[in-house]
């Protein structure tokens, strides 16, 4: 049995979903003719409670579009140190958008209205960027699993508000963030100019990710999107994944987070683990005494698989195709070590 945390995006689609998919009716989305990509864009729409949805092959183009969409080349955008739209998508920033990231140390990859606001740039002081974006991301990604607030996420909608500023919401795992913290898509979709969220992470769907925003927005972003390159044709098949994932895969994140909280009880029992950062969701980071790559070596060779974040730092991802089954050995291989 190989049992693989490297990541939740390993996960490969189920039976049903395969079902659902080669039932779709397709069409030519490049020409908005696809039923089953414009039934995808619309639900959710609706479901955060915003005018139009754009489907994207990637989270990383869903992201790169917004921030194209809201800025100019020379424009300055805010991010915690941990963000994935700066540290995980190949320079997109500078490259697709000419713009500079203004970093904040927050916690765990979570930033606060007060941090937000000490970071604009004057907008009359024509020496620095000019600040034009907040980009927030959650759950985070290097910030294991964290999950904002809503009261923070208002917070920061305010200040922004009061600079002119637009905000961006990164939602790769904002469906693991609702469950943890027992919150709507509608709340969110209040706050936001636009909101990315991922379907093939915890919900399973083999790709794609959708933009959501106001129909202005939206309308402007098919045209970046055909720059990016993302124009897709017969695209109704993976938009039933999709639609399939949202109507029954979100519930089932809480096995998912409960799986993530045993294994890291286990691993605070062991005695070369150091440490276990706290467990929000789906992602377990902790850190031990010794090399970490000879211990990845030596869970290799009993068949688990997971990341080193390098110095003694390791991390590991619950996700649907990580089973009860693989759960319990996972957990009887761990106290073995002790």
């Amino acid at each position: 049995m190989i049992i693989d945390l490297r990541s939740d995006t390993v996960t490969k689609p189920t039976s049903a979903m395969i079902a659902a998919m080669m039932k779709a009716e397709v069409g030519d989305d490049v020409y908005k003719e696809d039923p089953t990509v414009n039934a995808l864009e619309d639900e959710l729409a609706t479901m955060f409670g915003r005018e139009r949805a754009l489907f994207f092959p990637s989270g990383t183009m869903a992201n790169q579009a917004a921030i194209k969409l809201h800025t100019q080349p020379g424009d300055q955008l805010i991010a915690d140190a941990f963000a994935h739209v700066y540290n995980y998508e190949g320079g997109g920033v500078s490259f697709n958008s000419g713009v500079s990231c203004r970093l904040i140390e927050g916690d765990r990859g979570m930033l606060t209205a007060a941090q937000v606001e000490s970071h604009i740039n004057p907008p009359d002081f024509y020496h620095s960027p000019l600040t034009r974006l907040v980009c927030v991301e959650n759950t985070t990604n290097k910030g294991g699993g964290a999950c904002y607030s809503l009261a923070v996420l208002q917070e920061i909608r305010e200040v922004c508000a009061s600079h002119g500023l637009k905000y961006h919401l990164d939602g790769a795992r904002l469906w693991n963030a609702m469950v943890a913290t027992n919150t709507s898509a509608a709340q969110y979709g209040v706050m936001f100019d636009t909101i990315s969220v991922c379907l093939s992470k915890g919900l399973g769907a083999p790709m794609g990710s959708v933009l959501i925003g106001d129909a202005v927005t939206i309308e402007k972003a098919i045209r970046v999107r055909k720059m990016l390159g993302g124009g897709m044709r017969q695209l109704g098949y993976m938009a039933a994944a999709g639609l399939y994932a949202i109507r029954h895969h979100v519930s089932r994140l809480e096995d998912d987070h409960r799986r993530a909280q045993e294994i890291g009880q286990v691993l605070s029992g062991l005695p070369f683990v150091i440490r276990v950062a706290p467990i929000d969701t789906n992602i377990v980071i902790f850190a031990i005494d010794g090399d970490e790559q000879e211990f990845l070596a030596k869970m290799a060779a009993k068949g688990v698989q997971f990341y080193s974040l390098g110095k003694g730092r390791l991390r590991l991802v619950t996700h649907l195709d990580y089973t009860e089954e693989m759960h319990s050995c996972f957990l009887q291989l761990l106290r073995s070590l002790v």
